[in-house]
């Protein structure tokens, strides 16, 4: 029951060539930045993970996090709703040169069908994106009237995550709105990582309190001193 592991590095055992990882975070609110950093390391030491497919709201920004994942060439496909939010250079770049694909979804679609996946939904229907580019090649059907797009379900071979309040057993809280995708991701993934400000034990978090449930958590690692993309970005830092 004890899924906390001492560190980075054994938290991202097993994640291997060509896996999909969904990635948490809205910007900078929730943003696993030390997981990344730390799978980027064992990627130059390595070689290894690379050909990966990242789930994530946005593309990266700067050169820090999953837009540092993309400079280093780990990433071959992007499943996202904005690819060019504040700093989108990383992904620009490699797009333009034809180094990386993209799967644009619209941000709401985006997390129904993370949601999807972890509830055991295969498809459902929306209205967005009917007569767009985006709905080109995939089933209509009309209810009541209105025409829907047909969605599939977005599943992970595994989703880094971070959260402000881990116990042992792995139920999570989070900080405001640092919760935004993590909660769906955590059950669409087979294996759930997340990285921590703090563990405490099993019986110090309100059971009313907890936000996703030991079940969906496979491995905790503490990161007491987590930085913000944000503020890295201020600094400069260049992680790639």
């Amino acid at each position: 029951m004890d899924k906390t592991v001492v560190d980075l590095t054994a938290a991202l055992a097993d994640i291997e060539d060509g896996m999909v990882l969904m990635i948490g975070g809205f910007g900078g609110a929730g943003a696993p930045i030390e997981l990344i950093h730390a799978l980027i390391d064992r990627f130059k030491a390595t070689g290894s993970p690379g050909k990966l497919t990242v789930v994530n709201n946005n593309a990266g920004n700067g050169r820090i996090g999953i837009a540092a994942m993309i400079d280093a060439g780990m990433v071959a496909k992007m499943i996202c709703s904005f690819p060019r939010s504040s700093d989108p250079r990383a992904f620009t770049e490699k797009y333009l040169a034809g180094e990386i694909g993209l799967e644009l979804v619209p941000q709401g679609t985006l997390a129904e069908r993370i949601r999807a996946g972890g509830a055991g939904i295969p498809a459902f229907y929306t209205p967005t994106s009917y007569g767009t580019d985006l709905a080109e090649g995939k089933p209509v059907a009309e209810f009541e009237g209105r025409a829907y797009v047909q969605e599939r379900w977005l599943k992970a071979d595994v989703a880094l995550l971070k959260a402000e309040l881990a116990d042992r057993h792995g139920n999570l809280t989070y900080r405001k709105a640092a919760r935004n995708f993590s909660p769906l991701m955590a059950a669409a993934a087979g294996l759930t990582v997340v990285q921590a400000t703090k563990v405490v034990e099993p019986d110090e978090i309100d059971p009313e309190a907890v936000i996703t449930p030991g079940i969906f958590v496979n491995r905790v690692v503490e990161v007491a001193d987590a930085r913000q993309e944000e503020a890295l970005m201020r600094d400069g830092v260049a992680y790639a």
